[in-house]
């Protein structure tokens, strides 16, 4: 009897994070890449380079800090290509640990850690150190004379010109770079015969072979900028589904809450079945709401009502919209309302390279990103 109670009280000392709160905190240390942001640069694209490791933001020693290092950030951030990598805390000394040192990248890692290093912390290096990155930025993208901001002509911006892309290669691949590079979610159509009108000026990007992975669009194989000799007749156009509108509900502030999103103009609950702390933080990101602090799986803030739309979401915590992580079709699952996902976010805005985010906010019930059909383009 003794060995049995034994086996029950350690199994309910493992399980107390849901025995004694509804409130399941995940932390940030998962499996995935690190976090990785620049502090106190000029842009969005320079800065002093931060990871998070701990749940702790800190420094990254500049040892051995060079341009393989620095493109593996620039890469990471969509911020183009390294144009500087400083090792002398070029962007002021930051405070805290000072995880990562004596990097060896090669340049082509996708993510900070994939790179060799010492062990978090085990260096003896100063602030004075402190690495830092000037990358080029992508190259800018919008779409022009749509019917709303997620549709129209596509046109990038080369020395100070904005021109437009030839469609004598374009299709769904290149089509769901830009819409996920303007928050825009999937392409449903690429034309590539002026749709949404002639463009003037010059005919920048020609022959695209994208994969349909690739952060911005210059990182797509094509041929050098101005060098073909496509006309306007067959300028590139692209619409876009649009975000998955997602708001909070019935939390303690604007960025916490229930998640729900709406789906066939009815909101509803997102399940949390496989909910985490990187899906929780492409909600916070989504919303402005800083950086995630807990993803809660039990109905914290209540039951919801109606349908359940999103199950098994898989994120890896760097998309730009929640629409864009790997999840179950729209109501296909069992989910019961006892398992509605919640979201604490820090509900500080924070410094974001991830491409053009378009949207606004709409205070209602919660904190909800408009679809972006619902609004009237400009230009």
């Amino acid at each position: 009897f003794h060995n049995i109670f034994s086996r029950i009280l350690n199994y309910f000392r493992l399980t107390r994070c849901r025995t004694n709160s509804s409130l399941f905190t995940i932390p940030p240390s998962l499996p995935g890449p690190v976090p990785v942001r620049l502090v106190n640069g000029n842009n969005m694209c320079s800065g002093r380079v931060e990871v998070l490791h701990n749940s702790t933001w800190g420094s990254v020693c500049g040892d051995h800090w060079g341009t393989e290092e620095a493109n593996v950030v620039c890469r990471l951030l969509n911020c183009g290509k390294a144009t500087s990598a400083t090792g002398n805390a070029t962007f002021g000394q930051g405070t805290g640990p000072v995880w990562l040192s004596d990097m060896r990248c090669n340049g082509t890692e996708v993510a900070l850690d994939q790179c060799p290093a010492k062990p978090y912390g085990n260096n003896n290096c100063s602030h004075s150190q402190d690495a830092g990155v000037i990358c080029s930025g992508p190259v800018p993208v919008r779409m022009v004379d749509g019917n709303n901001m997620c549709s129209g002509r596509v046109e990038v911006l080369h020395n100070s010109i904005w021109g437009t892309v030839c469609g004598d290669h374009w299709g769904t691949e290149e089509a769901n770079v830009v819409c996920r590079l303007l928050n825009c979610g999937e392409a449903t159509s690429a034309t590539g015969n002026a749709t949404f009108g002639q463009g003037t000026g010059r005919v920048w990007l020609s022959d695209l072979r994208c994969s349909g992975s690739e952060a911005a669009l210059d990182q797509c194989p094509a041929k050098p900028y101005g060098n073909n000799t496509c006309h306007h007749r067959q300028d590139a156009s692209v619409t876009c589904s649009g975000p998955v509108p997602v708001r909070l509900v019935d939390g303690n502030s604007m960025c916490s809450g229930r998640v729900e999103v709406l789906h066939n103009s009815t909101w509803g609950s997102v399940c949390g079945d496989h909910w985490d702390f990187k899906a929780a933080s492409v909600v916070c990101r989504l919303l402005n709401c800083g950086e995630a602090t807990s993803a809660t799986v039990s109905s914290t803030f209540g039951r919801g009502t109606g349908r359940f739309w999103l199950s098994d979401v898989r994120c890896k915590g760097t998309e730009p919209a929640l629409d864009q992580c790997m999840a179950k079709p729209y109501g296909i699952n069992t989910c019961l309302h006892s398992q509605n996902a919640g979201v604490i976010c820090s509900g500080k805005e924070i410094r974001r390279t991830t491409g053009l985010l378009l949207g606004s906010f709409g205070i209602g019930e919660g904190l909800t990103v408009p679809a972006l059909s619902q609004v009237s383009p400009e230009h």
